[in-house]
């Protein structure tokens, strides 16, 4: 996905709720054998200070036609290094 497309997905919570969010990037792993897609919720960057951090999720998906279906992330190994692919994308967002 390109860093400057605008996408949004719909994730629902325990409840059944569902919530809009904005997709901030997607990339695959090799490693573990999935895509994984990181967002946050529509309108938590609107109004806050700099100081505040918005809350980003993740999961893995397999690609469909609908865009595929979103599954919690299940090892410490994929914490990680979701953990450093955001840095490297907040690094380079930064420059």
């Amino acid at each position: 996905m390109d860093h400057g497309e605008e996408k949004h997905i719909t994730v629902y919570d325990e409840e059944g709720n569902e919530q809009l969010c904005e997709v901030l990037f997607t990339f695959e792993s090799e490693e573990f054998g999935k895509s994984y897609v990181l967002y946050y919720p529509v309108g938590a960057d609107e109004g806050e200070d700099d100081e505040e951090e918005i809350e980003i999720m993740a999961s893995s998906f397999t690609p469909g036609e609908e865009g595929g279906e979103l599954q919690p992330i299940e090892t410490d190994e994929e914490w990680d290094m979701i953990e450093e692919m955001l840095e490297t994308f907040l690094a380079e967002e930064e420059e």
